[in-house]
């Protein structure tokens, strides 16, 4: 069985993504949402190893020590972070894991597993993301701007991913993510194994 592959996903607020990866997952099998860990208490509703790994503060400081997370951030006086080994153990078994996460948590785990394959989504252009932005009917003027000077700070670091996919429509985009990973799982390094057996097959 061919490992799978970590995908990381990011893109500026109002882009889609969440929606993206959404449908990504929810359309193909062999694709799942890395699960995060926290140190904040479970929600109604909300299962351990499910939605979150719900661990001390004290059980995430270590699991940082000891270099056991490939990317973490504290809000609102909690710890979010994803466990390095639950993906490595998802990927062997054959699952492409999607990390959603926000550019340099990105590119920490690109320093970590350097085989990871790195997504930036893109608005069509910036009036659509800030129409996307007011569209929700959520925000200020001032927050929707103060979004729009984040996001473009963050399509600047655009250039470090490996690849850059644009969000026309939801579809198209899980199209081409989903285009990619059949591709990366299809590079020769990756197709080794593979033909190895089929020798082996010869010789028996």
């Amino acid at each position: 069985m061919n490992k799978g592959k970590v995908i990381v996903v990011s893109g500026p607020s109002g882009v889609g993504k969440g929606t993206v990866v959404k449908e990504l997952i929810g359309s193909n099998e062999d694709c799942a949402l890395s699960v995060s860990a926290t140190t904040r208490s479970p929600r109604e509703g909300e299962t351990h190893g499910v939605n979150y790994f719900f661990i001390t503060k004290e059980e995430f400081t270590q699991k940082i020590n000891n270099n056991e997370m490939l990317e973490y951030a504290e809000y609102c006086s909690n710890f979010y972070g994803t466990p390095k080994d639950y993906v490595l153990k998802s990927v062997e078994q054959g699952k492409n894991i999607i990390l959603e996460i926000e550019v340099q948590g990105a590119l920490n785990v690109k320093k970590i597993i350097p085989e990871a394959v790195t997504v930036f989504v893109m608005p069509p252009s910036l009036q659509e993301l800030e129409d996307r932005l007011r569209g929700r009917g959520t925000e200020t003027d001032e927050v929707v701007k103060q979004r729009l000077e984040t996001a473009i700070d963050e399509i600047k670091q655009a250039p470090q991913y490996d690849y850059i996919v644009v969000n026309n429509t939801v579809m198209q985009c899980v199209a081409d993510i989903v285009s990619i990973i059949i591709a990366e799982r299809q590079k020769t390094e990756n197709m080794l194994d593979f033909i190895k057996g089929v020798l082996n097959d010869e010789n028996a």
